[in-house]
Order: structure tokens, then C-alpha cells, then sequence
């Protein structure tokens, strides 16, 4: 008995599903582990199909960095839209934290030594994706230095800088202790330590 044939499918869609296959094995066998063989079985198509799309293995990453740049960008816009710069600014942080959480693949992704030496094209989307990450913090901080909200002296850039740095270093500990905790719930937390340093001396 002869499997069932899979519908063919346009060509985005499928480039679309080899995207989101790529992204889903990286959080199981980390980037490295992703092969053609397994994304053929993960989407139950042939390796010849998956190289049709993507020619070579770099370009599905490369594809990967675009979507969690777009998935991003759309997550960041809805969280900005409305309520103090400090309002902002924990939406905009929990936004990020809540896209993590629900693509786990992105940290096996951000810590790859393989694919930032083997990718330039990789490695220049995910700078990208920090640099408006940044860019937006920036602009939140700016905006409540401008209202007064924030204390004098406050450097946005700097600001910013511990922001990504709490980001980064609680998304690390997320992903040693196997997503142990919830990442959103925690960021919350030490996000609003770090927003009362922000705010102006009460005296």
C-alpha cells in the first residue's frame, strides 16, 4: 500500500512550512541538528522538495531570520500602542518575552556559534532584529525622559542597554533550565526592579 500523495502546494506556502519546521526542530536538535531529511519528515514532503525551495541549507536560516524579524516587528507594534512611556516600555519587553516563550527555537538560534560563523546573512537579520529592539527602547525612554516620568540624567541608550541585558540573560536562563519557569512572568518582575530605577527621586 502506497503512502497518500501530499497536495502540492504554492511555492510560498511551502517555503512558509520549511520555515516554520526549521524553527520548530531548532528548539528540539538546536540548529545544527536540522537537516533536509528532517524537515522533509517533519513536513512529510521529499529532501529533493525541501532543496527546490531552498537550494542551500544557509537560505532556510536566512529565511528563518525574515520571519522572526516580521513576527517581531508585529508583536512590538501592537504593544506600542498606547498608555505612558513606562506602560510602553513593559509591553513592549513582555511582547518580546511572550514571542520567545512561544518560539523556543529563536535562543537555540541567537547562541548558535555554527550559524553566526556560516550565515552573514543570518547574523546581519538578527542584528538587525536587536538594532530596532533597541531603536523602540530607545525611543520609549527618550519620550519619558521628555514627559518627565523618568528621572534626570538618564541616558536612553544606556537604558536601553540594561533593558536588552535583562532580555537576553533571563531568555539564557530560561532555556538552561529546559523553559523551567514562565519567561513572561519573570520578566515582569525583574522588569519593574529595573523601571523604579528609572523613575524620578521621590523627595
Amino acid at each position: 500500500m502506497t503512502a497518500k500523495k501530499r497536495a502540492r502546494l504554492p511555492a510560498a506556502q511551502r517555503k512558509a512550512q520549511i520555515v516554520d519546521a526549521a524553527l520548530q526542530l531548532a528548539a528540539v536538535t538546536g540548529p545544527g541538528g536540522v537537516t533536509a531529511e528532517l524537515l522533509a519528515a517533519r513536513i512529510g514532503i521529499s529532501q529533493p522538495a525541501v532543496f527546490r525551495h531552498f537550494p542551500r541549507k544557509e537560505m532556510i536560516w536566512s529565511a528563518v531570520a525574515g520571519r522572526i524579524g516580521e513576527e517581531m516587528a508585529e508583536a512590538w507594534n501592537r504593544a506600542e500602542s498606547g498608555g505612558t512611556p513606562e506602560d510602553r516600555l513593559r509591553a513592549l519587553v513582555l511582547a518580546h518575552l511572550a514571542y520567545i516563550e512561544k518560539t523556543p527555537g529563536l535562543i537555540a538560534i541567537l547562541f548558535s556559534r555554527e550559524l553566526h560563523t556560516e550565515n552573514d546573512t543570518l547574523r546581519a537579520g538578527l542584528a538587525e532584529n536587536h538594532k530596532q529592539l533597541q531603536s523602540r527602547l530607545i525611543a520609549c525612554l527618550r519620550n519619558g525622559l521628555e514627559q518627565g516620568r523618568f528621572r534626570d540624567g538618564l541616558d536612553p541608550k544606556d537604558g536601553a542597554q540594561l533593558v536588552i541585558a535583562v532580555i537576553q540573560s533571563l531568555a539564557l536562563r530560561w532555556s538552561l533550565s529546559r523553559r523551567g519557569f514562565a519567561l513572561r512572568d519573570e520578566g515582569a518582575r525583574l522588569l519593574d526592579v529595573l523601571i523604579a530605577g528609572f523613575l524620578p527621586n521621590p523627595n
